[in-house]
């Protein structure tokens, strides 16, 4: 088919052409003396897109999976006691990686299209007088629902009732993309990947965190090797990792850190609540519905959108590809078939949005979805050419 694929899932994201150049080039020693002058920067600029001033950052050659691993194996022992929730695909695999790995877990399922119940989290958090609970987990982004929690609420409720408890947040789909403050939110691991907001290909896992935690790991019991923190931090230190780092993706994420401080992470969070407004505009000029089930969850990074009953999501993602070389996301779990996604963070722009919401409409009307044409993408061009508009009046 002429033309390129159009990829419009929430990960991985459109990498610039600036981070694809950069990853162009021999294979190089990642033991040679020079090499701590790319290495020491990227630990350091990595902290500053999680706002983490106290701590440290590991950087793993894995997904954000292996990081999750990686911030429990470390910081807790086997049988601790934690507090997570389940409300879709990516909080319920966490839940599952902490069990497996033998915590005590208190999970609350929540309806999918909600988020992290704060009031329960407080409701446990004060019955816990002996301050049992080790960790409380908040997945600030769950990709597959479209859906964002309130890290800092959670925060709060721990301050509320002076809980020592840890805080670990997923932000796989969020981080570099949506507002987050590690150390203002008292965030002590904090979890991301490269293939997200930090516009790479999948293959670098990162793990920030707190001095708390690094206090907290030095007395952990669980058995750890490749994720040890010990180890990274020892190697890390002087520029270097324990093996063999993936070379060309930390040199194509210096050009993406680079990239992300030039525009401003504030700037970044506008434009990510820009875009998303457009796509949300879209969806209601269709007569559809988000799988978030009210506005306080809508996620910046992601909308998963609800079909009509009857219509096979797989089939509308299928055909979406194969008619109009467009790739959308797919529902998960137990939203499979019922929704499809499009992700709109990373490198993106309005112009690519309305990409992917044309795509999206030639698709549902493909496949008799009884919306007018041009009703999505219209809208979109009208919530996009308004917010100019207002902001052009504000700056005069």
């Amino acid at each position: 088919m002429p033309g390129y694929n159009h990829l419009f899932i929430p990960g991985p994201t459109n990498i610039p052409e600036q981070v694809r150049q950069a990853m162009n080039l021999p294979m190089e020693d990642m033991r040679s003396p020079r090499y701590p002058e790319l290495t020491l920067p990227l630990f350091a600029d990595v902290r500053r897109v999680f706002k983490n001033q106290n701590g440290r950052v590991f950087i793993y050659p894995s997904s954000g999976t292996g990081a999750w691993e990686a911030a429990m194996t470390n910081v807790l022992s086997p049988g601790d006691h934690v507090l997570m929730s389940r409300f879709g695909q990516f909080s319920h695999l966490w839940v599952d990686m902490a069990e497996r790995l033998g915590f005590e877990v208190d999970c609350i399922d929540m309806e999918w299209g909600t988020g992290v119940p704060v009031e329960l989290y407080a409701e446990r958090l004060t019955a816990d007088k002996a301050h049992t609970i080790k960790a409380v987990f908040v997945t600030h982004n769950e990709t597959a629902t479209g859906v964002t929690s309130d890290v800092a609420a959670v925060r709060a409720a721990l301050d509320a009732c002076n809980h020592p408890a840890l805080l670990f947040v997923d932000g796989v789909s969020s981080i570099g993309s949506i507002d987050f403050r590690q150390d203002e939110w008292g965030v002590d691991c904090a979890v991301s990947g490269s293939q997200k907001g930090f516009m790479l290909p999948a293959g670098l896992g990162f793990l920030s965190v707190s001095a708390k935690a690094l206090d907290a790991a030095k007395t952990g019991r669980h058995m750890r090797c490749y994720f040890s923190f010990e180890d990274m931090i020892k190697t890390n230190d002087a520029g270097y990792f324990p093996y063999t780092p993936p070379t060309q993706l930390l040199r194509g994420l210096r050009a993406s850190l680079d990239l992300i401080f030039e525009e401003g992470l504030e700037n970044i969070f506008t434009r990510h609540h820009h875009l998303a407004n457009g796509v949300r505009a879209a969806v209601s000029a269709w007569g559809l519905k988000l799988c978030a089930s009210e506005p306080k969850w809508y996620s910046d990074t992601v909308s998963a959108i609800r079909l009509p009953e009857g219509l096979d999501g797989t089939e509308v993602i299928k055909h979406a590809y194969r008619t109009y070389n467009t790739s959308l996301g797919s529902g998960l779990s137990k939203v499979a078939g019922k929704v499809f996604r499009i992700g709109h963070l990373g490198s993106l722009n309005e112009v690519m949005v309305l990409g992917a919401l044309a795509a999206a409409e030639l698709t549902l009307l493909d496949c008799g979805v009884k919306i007018e044409a041009g009703s999505g993408v219209g809208a979109a061009i009208n919530q996009f050419r308004a917010a100019a508009a207002t902001a052009t009046a504000k700056a005069a």
